[in-house]
């Protein structure tokens, strides 16, 4: 597991069975129009008593998607709904399994209804680990393997899950003992608002639609107001990223999170034209030649200090980013169990990462800003 997380983290970099799907066309007589902004695999459409939410895109390449409906106490669902899932809301108990959902449940005021979560280490919110702590949060597996024995035993309103394609027969075999799993996909989103947006998912999950709406226009109107201070920038720091694993290279492609995040921040990030939305591998030679005299290196894999990346590879000294100490890494902020802050919250706050590769790449626009997420490292 600690293998594979290592793997995510550098893969994430900077910032790494189907149901019926039916139309909302003609399911009540009010009409009502898709809430989302943002996210490209998300659709919500709110109705009298009930809310229909669209899992379009549950992982990359996904042909078809899921429709789940979240039904109100004493709402009556229309004919041409009752064919698909039905959840009753607000949820009392549920087990998600990414640290990104957790932010949304603490952002809503609903953490106290987190009943189980596969890898608890990995959790930093100080909140939540002091349930975990007292027991009230139950281990439940790992992703690749959920313990199944425990989830029936906790037999939580719902699971929210998420998966790599359409095989996983461990959510497969839940489902047919009578457990209702909702697939997530907020990491198939490479925009940062289309991330965060996912946040009315939950909303819809515990019928507070309205208060995730207020809590994502605030992180939309803070992303926005710190896009403007770089708007009318005429120098940009170039910039490179990532580190080596296993004798290759990986950096964000040119449309992926990580990139977008350093185009909004006013960055000229040295890949920003590579095709592609996940990570590119390159030898060490070839980053060499691009990057050795680029101004600022972001997110060097799992490194906390420049005496440690020395040590892994005396190479890495070679680029002028380290020789001037200009190098910022999202690892030296942990959970006490050892969890990365980064990955858990900064999808649900681009405003505060977008901030933060401000203070970074153009410090005079946020003098005395108190970096959040990155550090220097030293």
């Amino acid at each position: 597991m600690r293998k594979l997380y290592l793997l995510l983290v550098i893969l994430f970099l900077v910032f790494a069975g189907c149901k019926n799907d039916i139309s909302h066309k003609g399911v009540h007589a009010e009409k009502s129009v898709n809430i989302i902004k943002y996210a490209k695999g998300l659709e919500i459409y709110k109705y009298d008593g009930f809310t229909v939410v669209k899992v379009t895109r549950p992982w990359p390449d996904a042909t078809k998607g899921f429709t789940y409906i979240m039904q109100q106490k004493g709402a009556v669902i229309p004919d041409s709904l009752k064919e698909s899932i039905i959840i009753p809301i607000p949820l009392k108990s549920v087990v998600v399994t990414s640290t990104t959902h957790i932010p949304s449940l603490e952002m809503l005021g609903v953490e106290n209804t987190l009943a189980g979560f596969p890898g608890t280490d990995y959790i930093s919110s100080v909140k939540t680990r002091k349930r975990i702590e007292a027991g009230n949060v139950k281990e439940a597996g790992a992703n690749e393997s959920l313990n199944t024995e425990v989830l029936l035993d906790l037999a939580p309103d719902a699971i929210v899950a998420f998966s790599i394609n359409n095989t996983n027969k461990t959510l497969n075999s839940l489902e047919q003992s009578g457990l209702k799993v909702i697939y997530n996909g907020d990491w198939t989103e490479q925009s940062p608002l289309g991330k965060a947006e996912w946040i009315k998912f939950f909303g819809a999950l515990y019928g507070k639609g309205k208060e995730a709406d207020r809590l994502f226009s605030k992180v939309e109107r803070d992303y926005n107001e710190a896009l403007n201070l770089v708007k009318d920038l005429k120098s940009k720091p170039t910039v490179m990223a990532g580190a080596l694993y296993q004798d290759q290279w990986y950096m964000p492609q040119g449309g992926s999170w990580g990139a977008l995040f350093l185009k909004d921040a006013g960055a000229d990030y040295l890949w920003a034209k590579s095709d592609g939305t996940g990570s590119i591998s390159l030898s060490f030679e070839t980053v060499l030649e691009k990057a050795q005299n680029s101004d600022i290196w972001i997110g060097p894999s799992q490194y906390t200090s420049l005496s440690e990346m020395k040590e892994a590879n005396p190479h890495y000294a070679q680029f002028k980013s380290y020789k001037n100490k200009q190098v910022y890494s999202y690892s030296t902020k942990k959970g006490e169990t050892g969890g990365l802050l980064y990955f858990e919250v900064a999808p649900n706050r681009p405003d505060l990462v977008l901030k933060d590769l401000i203070s970074i790449m153009h410090p005079e626009l946020l003098p005395g800003y108190q970096l959040n997420f990155f550090e220097k490292l030293k």
